[in-house]
């Protein structure tokens, strides 16, 4: 069950770099890819990591706030 939960979750976090519009923005490159997030982790080491990863956190509901609330918008198709 542990594993099957690890999957889901390591899913999902691929899901949001696929989300996030990473994996065209570097032509699907693993390596480039890989060194973002190397660079968002040292990033969010830094001195003033509170302040970055608080102005990530807002920017990522407000995205998720704004999905959620195009996906309740009734369509035009009909």
């Amino acid at each position: 069950m542990q594993r099957r939960t690890r999957t889901r979750h390591l899913i999902e976090l691929g899901g949001l770099v696929q989300k996030a519009g990473l994996v065209e923005l570097t032509d699907d490159d693993r390596a480039t890819l890989y060194g973002a997030m190397l660079e968002l982790a040292g990033l969010a080491r830094d001195e003033n990591a509170g302040d970055i990863v608080a102005l990530w956190k807002r920017r990522g509901k407000r995205a998720f706030d704004m999905e959620a609330g195009a996906d309740k918008e009734p369509s035009d198709n009909g």
